[in-house]
């Protein structure tokens, strides 16, 4: 039987890559997929402002530096912030197995629906997560909704 991995620990990587993407200018949501058995696979980050792509998403970015897998089924996608639809449907298209939440309290996304399509998703509620994200939101709200498609 294999152990539960340590989500806080897998966090940790999201969270480098969403410090890493504020530090360069943009929006502070990082993420990571790791295999199951806790192999790193890719890690990344938002890069919507640095790269002037609207698809550039942190989930996006971390899957992209993964590189083609033949399943997605044993993976885990870590994330600073709930995914958005469009990051959504990325972990439902290829059947990613299992979502770590940084936290989903300042913006939910499509995390309920993930949850009802069949996806394990865990919500950490992290404090620090809450704290970058929030605050980067209140000094740049123009950004964070076009972000998001408002």
């Amino acid at each position: 039987m294999m152990n539960a991995p340590d989500y806080p620990a897998l966090l940790a990587i999201a969270v480098a890559e969403a410090r890493q993407g504020l530090a360069e200018g943009g929006i502070p949501i990082g993420a990571a997929l790791y295999h199951a058995d806790g192999r790193l696979l890719g890690c990344g980050h938002n890069r919507r402002v640095q790269d002037g792509d609207p698809s550039s998403h942190g989930e996006t970015d971390a899957f992209r530096k993964a590189g083609r897998q033949r399943s997605y089924r044993d993976t885990i996608m870590v994330t600073t912030l709930a995914p958005c639809w469009y990051c959504s449907g990325l972990i439902r298209q290829f059947n990613i197995g299992t979502v770590v939440v940084g936290e989903s309290e300042t913006f939910r996304g499509g995390i309920d629906w993930l949850r009802e399509n069949g996806t394990t998703v865990i919500d950490l509620a992290d404090k620090d997560c809450m704290e970058m994200m929030q605050g980067y939101i209140a000094a740049n709200p123009e950004v964070w909704n076009e972000d998001i498609g408002e």
